[in-house]
């Protein structure tokens, strides 16, 4: 009996603690939200949606992740490169090529902005959307394959439309095989502030590879009319076509952090600079 009383204290105990976290939570995301929605500063990148209730969809979250096995693939220091740049640009407009079990947190980060996923698997669009059916996902069909990255990386600077001064929108570009014109309309109306390249599926041969999201990354960051610079991120640089897609495209001189398998690049626009080269380094 004294065992269950001390149990039963215990409980009690750590109840009074969780309910006095859970309101630290929601007056805090109720502050920060507010204050963000508040703020007129060039700092701040441009609301996007005036129903969107941040306290709820962030206690969600903490829900999720709370009563889940399943963690993020990102280590936590990977996670805190985008985290730092989302707190301090959020609501802003994020990019995210890959849906995955670190979707919830990455829309939560951006409370009162456009977070939109690009998935190749349209099976698990359905399973996510099913558990979190806040999130932004589409289906996307790619046409590369990862067995094609060094024919695409040698020959594509032969091909007039991938040339970055032809400034050739992305949607319209059919002959450039590395630019991904068949994304939803969404992606090509909106200027992204940051950009997070985590898929396609990149590790056997007839996967889809990376190879046109990052050249896509890339023309987007430098064709960005709006002020400041375009964030890009990209996951398992430890893997040679990332890596040499990103020295190609992204460019060593735009790294500016780096954390484990994930590289942070900060991506000016050239659309009204007087320098023009035909290549992107």
């Amino acid at each position: 009996m004294k065992e269950n009383v001390n149990t039963r204290l215990i409980f009690n105990d750590k109840s009074k603690y969780l309910i006095i976290g859970v309101g630290i939570l929601i007056a805090g995301g109720l502050f920060i939200s507010t204050l963000l929605l508040n703020i007129n500063t060039p700092f701040i990148c441009t609301f996007a949606g005036a129903k969107y209730d941040p306290t709820s969809t962030q206690l969600e979250t903490i829900l999720h992740y709370a009563t889940s096995r399943v963690t993020p693939q990102q280590s936590q220091a990977e996670i805190r490169l985008s985290f730092d740049v989302l707190k301090a640009r959020a609501p802003c407009n994020f990019l995210v090529f890959g849906l995955g079990h670190d979707s919830q947190m990455w829309h939560a980060f951006n409370p009162g902005g456009t977070t939109l996923f690009l998935e190749e698997d349209p099976k698990w669009v359905e399973t996510v959307l099913h558990d979190a059916p806040f999130l932004r996902a589409k289906y996307v069909k790619y046409r590369t394959q990862l067995q094609q990255a060094d024919q695409l990386l040698q020959t594509y600077r032969s091909e007039p439309d991938c040339n970055p001064t032809k400034q050739v929108p992305l949607k319209q570009n059919e002959r450039c095989k590395l630019a991904l014109n068949m994304l939803p309309d969404e992606v090509y109306d909106k200027e992204w502030d940051l950009i997070m390249i985590d898929a396609p599926r990149g590790y056997f041969a007839e996967a889809p590879g990376r190879m046109a999201a990052i050249y896509s990354a890339a023309v987007m960051a430098r064709n960005r009319k709006g002020s400041g610079v375009t964030h890009v991120y990209l996951h398992d640089v430890d893997r040679r076509v990332e890596k040499i897609y990103a020295e190609e495209f992204l460019c060593r001189k735009n790294l500016v952090k780096s954390e484990g398998r994930l590289w942070h690049f900060e991506i000016a626009s050239v659309v009204n600079s007087t320098v023009k080269s035909d290549l992107f380094c």
